[in-house]
């Protein structure tokens, strides 16, 4: 049976295209109704799309797939947006009033959209998260209805590289997928799905560990305070890996199943630990993980400088959470404790709501958080609905037609024939007549204008005739009289 009403969403990763559609429950549940993902390293590096006919073509096939088991069309598809361009930049907008008076509502939505008037070379702002608002010298979360003087709006806009945006835009463009509303800011959608209210009141910080960046947010009494992405991930620790003289793909398999952030061999044994890698080769776990280790500490070191450049690296009450395929790394926590001295650090393999499916998709295995975060998102129902025909209904209390009994009557269709032709005669006769009398009326126009014409030129002469007598009566006048 074809289901007729869901969301989905999609994810762009440097490592995966993934695209899921299920419904949301009144409790906050969500049931989970498809699943689907295509491999992105082809044309995704750290997070931007690098070839969009390899991406138009990924996105078609995962939308062939979710259709496929939805056994439905999809209209429209959530989106979000992530990559190693995108940062926030703080911008303040001020006015003054010419006297005490309340704050409105348009003053405050004037504030905002001169906000996002500012100009930004080369770089799009994507989302906004305001701040406090600054009334005289007070700070205020709701301004409206407060009174003062002088109003300062404090913004922290979430900006990416334009063609970041772009390229994405063209890739869905080109893959005939509408997106649904506005593109979704991937991080802090995964943020809403992952940290808790309680969490984002007293002060967090969210890490997603991914595959080619880490992105780090800050929250604080409910509001966004930072967001960065830095340009390393789980695939610097695999790359690193490949010193060893091995494939890509093996290395990743060594270090899912042996990487240890921390690892310390057992105390007493003699022989070093060993692993086997694909190709048969005996590896030392302790020279493994001294490159893992390595690596991963760089990277926590990054994201603790990046919690320092935020301000509110000692306002975290609830501690960070990490999360990301990049978080399944055993002893991440206690790497981070070590770097930052952060008491609370607890790693997140899956979402706060309760999601239910039919398979083993998705994995509560971090990776699949920012997807679920950008179906919790969605609001509108994504399935494309069949606009069907308005049939029209018959009116009521009209009687039947009724029906013609004489249809097949020669005689009486004969005398039709006949009343036909003579109504025919009848109005051509009519159309001569009509003729003639407006042939006859424009004549008569003719006479009249031309008889008008002549009797003009009659009375002309007349005149001059009796001018010419009265002058020359006057001149043989004046003969006599000399």
């Amino acid at each position: 049976m074809a289901t007729t009403d869901f969301i989905a969403a999609i994810e762009l990763s440097s490592s995966k295209i993934s695209g899921i559609a299920g419904k949301k429950s009144s409790d906050g549940s969500i049931q989970v109704l498809a699943y689907a993902r295509e491999e992105a390293s082809p044309f995704i590096h750290k997070g931007a799309i690098y070839n969009i006919d390899k991406a138009a073509q990924a996105l078609t096939s995962i939308i062939n797939k979710l259709e496929g088991q939805l056994n439905n069309s999809i209209a429209k598809v959530y989106v979000g947006i992530g990559g190693q361009s995108l940062r926030t930049v703080r911008n303040a907008v001020s006015r003054m009033l010419e006297e005490e008076s309340i704050i409105s509502q348009e003053l405050v939505d004037e504030i905002c959209d001169e906000n996002r008037d500012v100009p930004l070379t080369d770089m799009s702002v994507l989302d906004v998260a305001p701040q406090e608002y600054k009334i005289d010298h007070t700070l205020q979360v709701e301004p409206v209805g407060v009174t003062g003087r002088h109003i300062t709006g404090q913004f922290l806009n979430i900006v990416a590289r334009a063609s970041l945006k772009k390229n994405l835009e063209h890739s869905f463009e080109q893959a005939k997928v509408e997106i649904a509303d506005d593109l979704l800011v991937a991080p802090t959608a995964l943020a809403k799905a992952v940290l808790t209210e309680n969490e984002m009141r007293s002060g967090c910080a969210l890490v997603d560990f991914g595959a080619d960046t880490t992105t780090v947010l800050v929250y604080k009494n409910n509001i966004l305070r930072y967001l960065s992405v830095l340009p390393l991930g789980g695939n610097n620790i695999t790359h690193d890996i490949t010193s060893l003289q091995m494939e890509e793909e093996d290395a990743e398999k060594l270090k899912l199943q042996y990487g240890d952030a921390l690892y310390e061999e057992e105390e007493g044994t003699e022989t070093p630990a060993v692993c086997t890698s694909e190709d048969g080769r005996t590896l030392e776990v302790a020279l493994l993980n001294n490159i893992i280790g390595a690596r991963a500490e760089e990277i926590l070191a990054n994201v603790w400088n990046q919690l320092q450049l935020s301000g509110y690296e000692d306002k975290l009450f609830s501690g960070v959470v990490f999360t990301g395929g990049g978080a399944n790394l055993k002893n991440l926590e206690k790497a981070f404790h070590k770097v930052s001295k952060i008491e609370k650090v607890k790693t997140a393999k899956f979402v706060q709501a309760t999601v239910h499916t039919h398979s083993d998709e998705p994995k509560k295995d971090g990776m699949h958080n920012t997807l679920l975060g950008l179906l919790a998102a969605g609001n509108e129902n994504c399935c494309l609905q069949e606009v069907k025909p308005v049939q029209q209904q018959p009116a009521a209390n009209i009687p039947p037609k009724p029906i013609d009994i004489f249809v097949d009557d020669e005689a009486l269709k004969e005398q039709e024939a006949a009343a036909r032709a003579a109504k025919a005669q009848r109005e051509k006769e009519e159309k001569e007549r009509k003729e003639r009398d407006r042939k006859r009326e424009q004549r008569e126009k003719e006479e009249k204008k031309k008889k008008k014409k002549e009797g003009t030129k009659w009375s002309f002469g007349k005149a001059f005739e009796k001018t010419f007598s009265k002058i020359s009566n006057e001149i043989f006048s004046d003969d006599d009289m000399k």
